[in-house]
């Protein structure tokens, strides 16, 4: 009863013959229980006649004999037969009970017309107090669960894979939302621009691929892969508009919402690559890449030539000074920070709706037990926070608690 289901069903895949029969056996609890108790309590009681007629021969006048004969195997019996060989069974469970599945097996098919009539009778007991004895124990193991076990196998899983398996579990609790790349930061073609200077574009771009819109983000033509583009360059009877046009893959649109985990799998039925994500107006909200979301299970792997500095700024004084527009996920992700991620997805959010206005510069407020102080400010968002951890546990008095 003690063996690990999970490594038990591994070795029985692996034609493991003792696991093989013990899963065999384990499938039909109440049978194993029944031959397990059969023998036992036959033992025990045979153990115990036999001690009172020891008993009673050595000590033939009285019944001094019995209590002896008692005291003594009980003693023996709690030691030798119930505290130290289960103990042993449940510290080495393998190492036991796969020896012993050669006995049980073979024993289950000669007492089974007594264990069937015990569990029969058994059936009946637990009907009547109103227990089903199909209903047996869970070994499933929901996420949370699954987390624990990834975690206590620290010194068998190198701590890399480790993390990957974890943020692979985490993939359910997070969304499209919190990893995409915002409207406003989207960078894109708009073919309603002169030629030249989509031309331009194209040339000096950082990205592989972008989308391609008229105007306004919003009014999307698709997704422009720059490897059909690129054997153009340079022939300016073929390289215009149209032929740009012709070279357009239609968008692939998500709604928001969306878990990672479900559009992972999306991407890959629909052999996509990148995403446009849309409100429940259809209005574009961001957009997400494969990249994105095979880099919240493996890490960042790839670097983006247009970011020139971060928006993460360490300060000599161990303060941060940090770009309002950063995810709360990358900065607890970065910084090993807790901030909520429950609300809105980026710092300027999450200052705005704690605040419920555009704040002044030089404006202090604790969020989250984090002391912040605004840096620098825009007519419709905070443009620059200054973030001091090490104030973080220095708890202020209550009625300052929230500055």
């Amino acid at each position: 009863m003690s063996l690990n289901r999970y490594r038990l069903r591994h070795l029985a895949e692996q034609k493991h013959r003792a696991a093989g029969i013990a899963l065999r056996l384990l499938e039909q609890p109440a049978r194993l229980i029944g031959v397990l108790l059969l023998g036992n309590n036959f033992v025990n009681i045979l153990a115990a006649a036999l001690a009172t007629l020891i008993g009673q021969r050595l000590y033939p006048h009285g019944d001094i004999g019995v209590f002896v004969a008692t005291l003594m195997l009980t003693i023996v019996m709690i030691i030798f037969s119930e505290v130290t060989p289960k103990t042993l069974g449940a510290m080495k469970p393998e190492r036991f009970a796969f020896p012993a599945v050669f006995i049980l097996e073979p024993l289950l098919k000669i007492c089974y017309p007594i264990v069937w009539l015990l569990n029969q009778i058994t059936r009946g007991i637990l009907k009547i107090i109103g227990i089903d004895e199909e209903q047996r124990s869970n070994f499933d193991l929901s996420t949370e669960e699954l987390r624990t076990v990834v975690n206590e196998a620290a010194t068998l899983i190198p701590q890399r894979h480790q993390q990957m398996l974890l943020n692979i579990l985490d993939l359910e609790k997070v969304t499209v939302d919190d990893i995409m790349v915002p409207r406003n930061e989207i960078i894109g073609i708009d073919l309603e621009k002169d030629w030249d200077t989509i031309v331009t574009q194209l040339s000096e771009s950082q990205h592989t691929k972008l989308p391609v819109y008229e105007g306004d983000i919003n009014h999307i033509v698709g997704i422009l892969h720059l490897r059909r583009v690129i054997k153009l360059f340079g022939r300016t009877d073929q390289f215009n508009k149209d032929a740009l046009r012709g070279m357009i893959r239609e968008p692939y649109f998500v709604p928001e919402g969306t878990q990672l985990q479900i559009q992972l799998l999306n991407f890959q039925r629909e052999k996509h690559r990148i995403a446009m994500i849309v409100d429940e107006y259809g209005d574009i909200l961001g957009l997400v890449t494969l990249e994105d979301i095979l880099e919240e299970i493996v890490g960042e792997f790839t670097t983006n030539p247009a970011d020139t500095s971060s928006d993460i700024h360490r300060q000599e004084d161990g303060s941060y000074l940090i770009d309002g527009a950063v995810s709360i996920r990358e900065l607890n992700r970065v910084l090993a920070w807790n901030l909520p991620t429950d609300g809105p997805k980026t710092l300027n959010g999450l200052i705005i709706e704690y605040l419920e206005h555009i704040p002044d510069p030089g404006t202090s407020l604790r969020l989250a037990d984090y002391p912040m102080e605004i840096v620098q400010t825009t007519h419709n968002a905070v443009k620059t926070v200054r973030i001091d951890p090490k104030w973080q546990q220095i708890k202020p008095p209550s009625d300052l608690a929230e500055a």
